[in-house]
């Protein structure tokens, strides 16, 4: 698999069984034992960035502890961000295919993941300031849903450098946030 992996960083979304072939240093007919077709080489390949590569990074910023609500969303948005410049290949791979008829779709796997992971944390804010938590997971499928789709943007465009990006996407969704969350280890 790591093989696969490093076929999609070198060829790209739209990678051959070849490709595969030639970075393990097999015959396509090694490949075939395992995979009866590209689809379900494309599914393993797949599961393989969003275990490896994406939710790590992007669950472990969410996890780990930050000084402040503001500090964790720029890192969250940061590591997704970086990402994106870090692994181009993985990413448009990921991109390209998802909602594929019939298979799993990483992407919107990727994104309800973390959405969930931070409507979690904003809905303990709320509760905690004794607030019904609800609208949490409005918000932070918002959140998620404009970091990807404007990342995906500036993928293909980079009009402004990573740093100036986040700086940007953390700005107005703070902004929204800031307005809507109690304070941090208060009530509102």
């Amino acid at each position: 698999m790591v093989a696969a992996v490093e076929a999609v960083r070198l060829a790209g979304p739209e990678f051959a069984v070849e490709d595969v072939a030639r970075a393990a240093g097999v015959s396509k007919t090694v490949i075939y034992r395992y995979f009866s077709d590209k689809d379900e080489l494309v599914d393993a390949v797949l599961d393989r960035v969003s275990a490896e590569v994406l939710l790590p990074r992007l669950l472990g910023e969410l996890a780990r502890d930050h000084p402040g609500d503001r500090e964790r969303l720029r890192a969250v948005i940061a590591a997704f961000v970086q990402l994106v410049e870090d692994e181009p290949a993985l990413y448009r791979f990921a991109y390209a295919h998802a909602g594929r008829a019939g298979r799993a779709d990483l992407v919107a796997a990727t994104e309800r993941e973390v959405a969930e992971a931070l409507a979690w944390v904003m809905g303990e804010r709320l509760s905690a300031a004794g607030l019904p938590p609800a609208p949490a997971t409005t918000w932070a499928y918002g959140v998620v849903g404009m970091v990807q789709l404007t990342a995906h943007w500036w993928s293909n465009t980079t009009p402004v450098p990573a740093p100036e990006l986040v700086d940007q996407l953390t700005a107005l969704a703070w902004g929204g946030l800031a307005a809507l969350l109690p304070p941090e280890g208060g009530r509102r």
